[in-house]
């Protein structure tokens, strides 16, 4: 990733401090206390799975737990709950390594509209996912703390799917789970050190839309999905 304008910009902050900016002799901090790590600190997967699922529950998320066996079924019946007649989903290669490839297939077949998400059709996208009833995602880091799905949208998986649709469901694997946001920073900031191609847009979605800026009392489904479904598959 190149940085644009980056010693302009430093030089424009050091002006304004009164003073010129300083490329030799700085060194980060050493912090005393760092409670970042410690939330969940030591937390085996199981027990992190045990903390996203608890936490479902003040976010208005339903909590699913499945195999890989049992994932087709579990999501179909996820979907007809919701009423899914039109889907639509990320072209992800985990939709093949997990078999939902097969399951699209059979749901087209019954008469559903599945959209994979296309990088091609650029803003029909966007369009259909207005107008689905379901966005399913797999979610790439996944943090117990605050049953967040951190989803690295690309030309692939648009973050449409996530924001637009009637109803949202995230699959997540459970090698994806961590403790919070600081685990979710590193793996980006450590994937960009490493010079992968990061996302350019990374979406931190925490369970259906909501708000409570009117009088302080939450409303579920405002802007967004008004209902959301978490299921996590054991990977191991």
């Amino acid at each position: 990733m190149t940085i644009q304008n980056r010693e302009s910009f430093l030089d424009n902050v050091a002006a304004n401090l009164g003073r010129n900016q300083r490329t030799e002799g700085v060194e980060r901090p050493v912090w005393s206390v760092t409670p970042q790590h410690d939330v969940f600190k030591g937390y085996s997967p199981d027990k992190l799975v045990e903390e996203l699922k608890h936490i479902c529950k003040d976010i208005h998320t339903d909590f699913k737990m499945t195999t890989r066996a049992e994932l087709n079924k579990v999501l179909k019946s996820t979907i007809e709950a919701y009423d899914g007649k039109r889907i639509i989903t990320s072209s992800d290669h985990r939709n093949q390594v997990f078999g939902l490839d097969d399951l699209f297939t059979q749901l087209t077949a019954e008469g559903h509209d599945v959209h994979v998400w296309q990088a091609n059709e650029g803003k029909e996208n966007q369009v259909i996912a207005e107008k689905a009833d379901v966005g399913i995602t797999f979610s790439d880091v996944t943090l117990a703390e605050s049953g967040t799905v951190v989803l690295m949208n690309n030309k692939c998986n648009g973050r449409s799917i996530s924001l637009l649709p009637r109803t949202y469901i995230a699959i997540i694997p459970k090698s994806t789970i961590v403790a919070r946001m600081t685990q979710a920073t590193k793996q980006i900031h450590e994937a960009n050190v490493r010079g992968e191609d990061v996302a350019s847009c990374v979406s931190f979605v925490t369970g259906p839309s909501n708000s409570a800026d009117i009088e302080m009392k939450l409303i579920v489904g405002v802007h967004g999905p008004v209902a959301a479904t978490y299921i996590v598959i054991d990977d191991a």
